[in-house]
């Protein structure tokens, strides 16, 4: 990137770009949207700006406004769906603390709905995935086993009470757990969405030029989930994510297959993995209970650059 004043851009697969606009502030902006993953509209707007506002917060930053981006099949859907689902997001919005202040919607054959979100944030106080450091653990703040479970929805074969804990679980803010990384003091952030913990934690590897180490058995999960991967009813996108990352792992002591699907599952709106000193851990998650985000693991920890860039022990 030839302009200087990019601090953030796409070379490191990272949550948001990142402009600076004087010595000690910068832009911090995002854009995310997607298809339909609930049958309820005003859901779907909830979990789709949870979604788009977790981009801002995995930069430990807090959103100043948004945007909405709507693409809409209106031969084909009444305009109270639009209605219910705009109105998902500005009230998600409205629990962030900002305002959708306008937007832009086309006429789609595929119903897509997301915001794109911009902060106003110091310099010093955006953290990036590209700061992880050797003898930083990895901390998680949501558990895994959205993507089956959606896939599950998807195929009409998930319960109704088990809809509704995973929507609220979509549309729960990461504002928590962004505030206990400004607190604490973390050294790197990426939250966990489409390409797994084990594609993001990648990218946090590659960007920050280190290598990590995953305990599985410490991995947050939905135990509901578990039944559809012993079944293989999961998302295509988790045998993709899955395929993409294992020629840079190494697995220790024997994994069973359902494991590493589960830790290539696809999240929507999922936790941030954070890379914080040793010396915080404790305070860390400490910080995430008291604050009640859905989970506070110590998941792994980061190491000095080795020949695979992710070890995964059981």
């Amino acid at each position: 990137m030839d302009d200087p004043n990019a601090l953030v851009a796409a070379d490191t697969a990272d949550d948001c770009a990142v402009y600076r606009v004087n010595e000690t502030h910068a832009i911090v902006q995002s854009v995310d949207f997607f298809t339909p993953i609930v049958d309820d509209p005003y859901s779907f707007g909830q979990i789709a700006a949870a979604n788009s506002l977790s981009d801002i917060y995995a930069m430990g930053v807090e959103p100043l406004f948004a945007l909405s981006i709507m693409g809409f099949p209106q031969h084909n859907l009444p305009l109270s769906v639009m209605s219910d689902i705009l109105r998902g997001g500005v009230d998600k919005a409205k629990e962030a603390g900002i305002s959708v202040l306008g937007g832009h919607t086309v006429e789609d054959s595929e119903l897509k709905y997301g915001l794109v979100v911009t902060a106003y944030a110091e310099i010093d106080q955006i953290r990036t995935n590209g700061d992880a450091r050797p003898g930083d653990d990895l901390v998680l703040t949501k558990p895994l086993g959205v993507g089956a479970i959606s896939s599950a929805i998807q195929r009409r074969i998930a319960s109704e009470p088990l809809i509704e804990k995973v929507t609220a679980l979509m549309a729960t803010l990461n504002k928590d757990a962004a505030q206990a990384i400004r607190e604490v003091g973390v050294h790197a952030v990426t939250d966990v969405t489409g390409f797994g913990l084990l594609g993001h934690l990648l990218e946090m590897t590659q960007a920050s030029k280190v290598s990590a180490e995953i305990f599985a058995g410490n991995v947050p999960t939905l135990e509901e989930a578990w039944e559809f991967v012993r079944k293989g009813k999961i998302p295509a996108a988790t045998h993709t994510n899955l395929q993409y990352v294992n020629p840079h792992l190494r697995y220790e002591n024997g994994l069973r297959q359902e494991i590493s699907l589960m830790l290539a599952d696809p999240q929507t709106a999922g936790g941030l993995l954070i890379a914080v000193s040793s010396e915080k851990t404790e305070q860390l998650i400490a910080r995430l209970q008291e604050l009640k985000t859905p989970a506070a693991s110590h998941v792994g920890r980061i190491t000095e650059e080795q020949d695979k860039p992710i070890v995964v022990y059981p």
